[in-house]
């Protein structure tokens, strides 16, 4: 068994380019079927001051490739190569986006 706090500590890497992506801020849950959706990782700081947002990268459990003792690595596109308008909360799907 795998407790979110242990899962939290670890770093999330991503294979296609090896770049750390951060650390898991929250999980997606579905209740229902009692099976985790998703992990999300927090993003880049949009907007100024007090009044910035910080984006969420979700990434579907299916892209977990696997994970280690201090690392979670994962399958998803090249961040920089996404258009503005997917970087608003990223949801990366099976179409990549």
């Amino acid at each position: 068994m795998v407790r979110l706090s242990d899962l939290k500590a670890k770093d999330v890497v991503n294979i296609l380019d090896g770049k750390k992506l951060g650390h898991i801020s929250d999980i997606e849950l579905d209740l229902e079927i009692g099976k985790v959706i998703a992990i999300i990782i927090p993003g880049r700081w949009r907007g100024f001051g007090i009044f910035g947002k910080r984006e969420e990268i979700v990434i579907p459990w299916k892209k977990i490739v696997r994970i280690g003792r201090d690392v979670i690595l994962v399958e998803v596109p090249i961040v920089q190569e996404m258009d503005d308008h997917k970087r608003k909360g990223y949801y990366l799907d099976d179409d990549g986006f």
